[in-house]
């Protein structure tokens, strides 16, 4: 249960905390939302399709910010060799997901926050690019990916259309995570709402 009820909204912090850092990137995403979903409308699950730009965004912020950094433990049932190393049997292998989706050798500058990074690949939320895990990979992987990839994306693309985001005086974005089983912000954000959308019924 905490896996669903943690991780979503630990991801939609780090990503409005990511696009308060960089307001191009909340500039594009505003542009998208006011062309496909329009400011006569909320954001809907049938627009989620079109927005290709929230999408990315989405990947990018857990590319950077994993919510379970480390994916579910495996054992091997007998010892082998990978790389040259000898996992043995019976011991427990935890893969880390926040390093390898860090690594420069997979990601050009990868500290980088640049959603568009995933404009120009077919890289998905199914572990099928081992250097983008965020759900972990095969019959073990995170069994709530559909729904973590649909709220997440009805959540973040209702807080950015629907509000323009300020930070009161004096604020400082952290990008610091506090680390434990899921990888959260050592310092909660705050931010400012102020509605935008012309009807204010919309908001009801």
């Amino acid at each position: 249960m905490n896996a669903g009820t943690d991780t979503i909204p630990i991801t939609v912090e780090w990503a409005m905390t990511e696009l308060l850092r960089h307001r191009d990137k909340m500039t594009k995403l505003v542009e998208e939302l006011d062309t496909v979903v329009g400011n006569q409308n909320t954001v809907e699950d049938s627009h989620i399709p079109q927005l290709v730009y929230l999408d990315a965004v989405i990947k990018e912020t857990l590319r950077l910010h994993p919510a379970a950094p480390l994916l579910i433990p495996h054992v091997p049932n007998e010892t082998t060799v990978i790389g040259g190393f000898t996992v043995p049997k019976g011991c427990t292998v935890f893969i880390n997901a926040w390093v390898i989706q860090r690594d420069p050798e997979l990601w050009d500058d990868p500290l980088r926050f640049q959603p568009e990074r995933f404009l120009e690949t077919n890289i998905n939320y199914r572990g099928n690019n081992f250097g983008f895990l965020p759900f972990g990979s095969g019959r073990r992987m995170c069994v709530g990916v559909s729904l973590a990839e649909k709220m997440v994306a009805l959540l973040l693309g209702s807080l950015v259309h629907s509000f323009e985001w300020e930070l009161s005086e004096g604020t400082k974005l952290s990008s610091e995570d506090k680390c434990g089983i899921f990888l959260k912000k050592n310092e909660s954000l705050v931010a400012i709402p102020v509605a935008r959308l012309p009807n204010l019924g919309q908001y009801q």
